[in-house]
């Protein structure tokens, strides 16, 4: 694999060849490497001091697990999650009631060798999952309840927190499972609500994202389109979109949604073997541009649109890079980058 080496400043870049043609949009802080494939970011904003904010990732192995990342790009030791079989996919929300009077952030992801999801409190990293919640438990075979993707809806509606899960592979109808958190005086407790979602067959669906605001879940069926569902249960289970598709050279890979006031904002979506990530609006998902971040391969991104230091004053974009690390970049470096 080729690379190139730009020096910018105190920064060093190191990245493969990429076929985009567009010009680069240069990271504000490449983190520290994890040990084996980093492969997906969450990110956490601190209620009180944005400053605060931790970049949760995951690295991709056998004996893998989950890093944190204050916003210099360091790693937090003390809040990484060890020994987990192979994480894949991670995300956050915010205000999970653990019981009348207390409720909490929370961390889950999913452990694919394990067949499994783990459920933390953030920011203090306390299982809630009693070791783990099995997934996709009656699919039809152990390739088909081995979980990859993973995305977090709060529902508007009555406050409670779904995890929509998605896997290595598996049929062409109810490809996605959609859990409901739910806590007693027993503990936490994972109920199933749905399946739902189409696949093409094609290659595989990984990348899941979910816009809270709007209540809409969006997935990468990898070789074909972005899907695009009601993330509410009770509005129905019908297709409300596959669209993109011509925007991509190979692979459809991370999203990761950009949530402004009015329904304004942004879908940014990577464009994995063209080295580029690809934009569409968040009203009608129409396409915006394409912009090239100086990533290589990346999978999986995440964003958040709120201030959180000197270096992101307009809101933070993550996005993982095939060097074992993850590229932090000040949101408005992406939206204003020249097409």
């Amino acid at each position: 694999m080729k690379k190139y080496i730009f020096i910018i400043g105190v920064v060093v870049l190191i990245c493969g060849c990429s076929k985009s043609k567009l010009t680069p949009v240069l990271p504000d802080v490449i983190t520290e490497k994890t040990p084996y494939d980093a492969d997906d970011p969450a990110i956490w904003v601190h209620p009180t001091n944005p400053s605060k904010t931790i970049v949760f990732g995951t690295d991709k192995s056998t004996d893998g697990g989950v890093y944190a990342f204050n916003l210099d790009g360091k790693i937090i030791e003390e809040k990484r999650i060890r020994n987990i079989k192979r994480p894949n996919n991670v995300d956050v929300e915010y205000g999970f009631q653990l019981n009348d009077s207390t409720e909490t952030d929370i961390l889950v992801f999913t452990e694919r060798e394990k067949q499994r999801i783990r459920v933390f409190s953030v920011p203090d990293m306390e299982p809630l999952d009693n070791g783990g919640f099995p997934v996709f438990v009656d699919a039809a075979d152990y390739e088909q309840r081995l979980p990859m993707g993973i995305g977090l809806y709060k529902s508007p509606k009555e406050g409670s927190i779904h995890v929509i899960v998605g896997r290595k592979t598996g049929p062409k109808e109810d490809y996605l499972y959609q859990y409901r958190l739910v806590s007693d005086s027993t503990g936490v407790q994972l109920e199933l609500t749905r399946k739902f979602g189409k696949f093409s067959g094609q290659k595989e669906i990984e990348a899941i994202a979910v816009d809270d605001e709007l209540g809409y879940v969006y997935y990468s069926d990898e070789g074909v389109c972005i899907r695009k569902y009601y993330a509410e249960p009770e509005m129905g289970n019908t297709e409300l979109a596959c669209f993109g598709a011509e925007h991509f050279l190979e692979d459809i890979e991370g999203i990761a949604v950009a949530s402004y006031q009015n329904g304004e904002g942004y879908i940014l979506v990577s464009n994995q073997q063209q080295g580029e990530f690809n934009i569409f609006s968040r009203k009608d998902n129409s396409f915006v541009k394409a912009v090239n971040l100086s990533t290589y391969e990346t999978d999986g991104c995440e964003v958040v649109t709120v201030p959180l230091n000197d270096t992101f004053p307009d809101g933070l974009f993550v996005a993982m890079n095939d060097e074992s690390n993850f590229y932090f970049y000040d949101l408005r470096k992406i939206i204003q980058a020249p097409q």
